[in-house]
């Protein structure tokens, strides 16, 4: 039985429009102060493509990922319409930012790896 490839790549491709959108949305059409330096790393599209779940990774401390949080969801609705537009589709799904702190937690990772390796080396010499 064939595998269903069509239904696939029609949603890799959903999903990497969005995600290129939403960037360029973010890098330079969205003006709310609240926004911070910010950039998508994923886009996670539910199984009937009514939600998705935007992960952005913040520079900057915890504060400034609330704000730019509140700041994204505030202006959810500009970027469904945006995006409506420039695809030139009747349905987009709801959208919901979510921050990514996978890279700050692998650098936290690295971090305490290398000191651990330190140690380790101090220990048998």
């Amino acid at each position: 039985m064939p595998e269903p490839r069509a239904k696939v790549h029609h949603r890799n491709r959903v999903i990497g429009t969005l995600r290129d959108e939403i960037a360029i949305m973010i890098e330079g059409e969205l003006s709310d102060p609240r926004i911070g330096l910010c950039h998508v790393t994923e886009v996670v599209l539910a199984p009937g493509g009514k939600s998705a779940k935007v992960f952005v990774s913040v520079e900057g401390d915890e504060e400034t990922e609330i704000s730019t949080r509140e700041g994204l969801m505030a202006a959810r609705a500009y970027i469904r319409t945006e995006i409506r537009d420039r695809m030139g589709v009747r349905h987009i799904p709801e959208l919901s930012f979510v921050i990514d702190r996978s890279e700050k937690l692998t650098a936290r990772v690295d971090e305490l790896l290398t000191r651990t390796r330190k140690r380790v080396r101090k220990a048998e010499q």
